[in-house]
Order: structure tokens, then sequence, then C-alpha cells
């Protein structure tokens, strides 16, 4: 789908100005252990699943659709993994930034099968994780964080 509708109007007003947007990512875990990863069109990089609720979308059943959206894979939310504000914004080829705030949860696949499902992915596919492909730090921050059983992650720091 790339970028919703109702971001799409906004830049029509706010041009490529800063945006403080919501953000989605995923850690689907298949029943091997496996890790769902998509290669990116935008940046050509492997990374996790993940994109922009729309207004009034709860976060779980935004990971689930953005996860069936790019991948055809369907899942359900098992825990909340992380929540973080990224702290450097994203500037796009054509100029837009955006510094997101990110919800992450573990998933379970529950069907379909892994495919290119959009026109966000060159490539899908289950990965051991023993075996990941070139990843950024934050898609393995978010898979270590979902395969471990600790509470959710949030940075504590409290600034004056």
């Amino acid at each position: 789908m790339g970028t919703p509708d109702f971001i799409r109007e906004i830049r029509a007003a706010a041009g490529h100005q800063l945006l403080f947007l919501p953000g989605v990512s995923a850690v689907v875990l298949d029943d091997d252990g496996r890790v769902l990863l998509g290669r990116r069109a935008d940046t050509g990089n492997w990374s996790i699943i993940g994109g922009i609720p729309e207004p009034g979308e709860q976060p779980a059943a935004a990971a689930v659709r953005e996860v069936y959206e790019e991948t055809a894979v369907r899942c359900v939310p098992e825990r909340i993994v992380l929540v973080e504000t990224f702290a450097k914004p994203v500037t796009y080829p054509n100029g837009d930034q955006c510094q997101f705030m990110d919800v992450c949860l573990r998933c379970r696949a529950v069907g379909g099968e892994a495919r290119v499902n959009d026109e966000e992915s060159l490539e899908v596919g289950w990965f051991s994780v023993d075996a990941l492909p070139e990843l950024q730090e934050f898609a393995l921050f978010r898979i270590k964080q979902a395969l471990s059983d600790g509470p959710t992650w949030f940075d504590s720091t409290v600034t004056d």
C-alpha cells in the first residue's frame, strides 16, 4: 500500500517538514522458531515487517494488517516487545521527513504462505535465527527482545 492516504493529505499541506508519526513493527515467528522478513523495496534491505496505523486503528490490528498486506502471512499478536521513539528522523528519497514512535509486537504465524504481496517488498522469507541475512540494529534488537521472556522494553531515561 505504501504511504497511507491520510499521510498524503497531511503532506499536501505540510510539504516535506518533519512529521511525528505512530509506527508498528512485528517480529513474526513460525512453529519452527523462524523469523519472517521482507526485503524492502525502498531501501533494498531485509527487515522485520512494519508500517503506519490508520487513524483509530489499534497497534496490534495494524501489525496484523501490515504483515498480511506485505507477506500474505496470517498472524496473531502475542505480546508487546517494545515501545520506542526513533532517535533520529528518517528522510525519504523524496525529501519527506518522519520520526516514528514504534510499538513492536511479537506475533505467531497461523496461516498463509510467505510471498511478496504488495509493492513494498522485493522478497519475503522465513529465516532461522542463526542464519539471518544482514539486518540493521533496529531489526536485530527487536528480534532479540521478541525471543526473550523479558518484560516490554522501553527507554526509562527521564530528561528535564
